[in-house]
């Protein structure tokens, strides 16, 4: 998940292939020679034919159902950064990778808590605020457990 994740925010104008090579006028790739970054409203957020319907949609998941494991997710990042002691521009940038792979890929076919995971390690990184691997799989691991008790708080008893 991890690779397809990296692989996808990767995709653009700015991934840099093998056979990329630098002049004065900027950087090659491809065919394309490129200079400069423009930031606009126009062109930071996803296209519109890319917000509906999405992936998730198109394998049979409702918007309804859709939404919850979006919240779910972010809330997921949300706790995770806070044990792991992150600023908060690392946990929105997780999130915001979050929301971006899955308006590429689908709910239905990738698990949430393993893509919060690599998320919340990559945002880690990009923000400069790197964890140890193993210390975001524990506080993952963590954060299932509490959630598992309190599952079973909320049971009627059995009889």
């Amino acid at each position: 998940y991890f690779v397809q994740l990296v692989n996808i925010m990767a995709a653009g104008p700015l991934s840099v292939s093998s056979n990329a090579s630098t002049n004065n006028d900027g950087i090659l790739i491809g065919d394309k020679v490129y200079s400069e970054v423009y930031l606009t409203i126009d062109n930071s957020l996803i296209p519109e034919e890319r917000l509906s319907p999405t992936p998730s949609m198109l394998d049979g998941l409702d918007l309804n159902t859709e939404t919850d494991l979006r919240i779910l997710g972010c809330e997921l990042i949300q706790s995770a950064g806070i044990l792991l002691r992150l600023p908060q521009v690392a946990m929105a940038t997780g999130q915001v990778l979050f929301h971006r792979f899955f308006y590429s890929k689908s709910f239905v076919k990738h698990s949430f808590e393993i893509v919060a995971m690599a998320c919340i390690n990559l945002a880690s990184k990009i923000e400069e605020a790197p964890r140890r691997i193993r210390d975001v799989i524990n506080v993952f691991h963590h954060l299932r457990q509490i959630r598992g008790k309190n599952d079973q708080l909320h049971l009627p008893n059995p009889g």
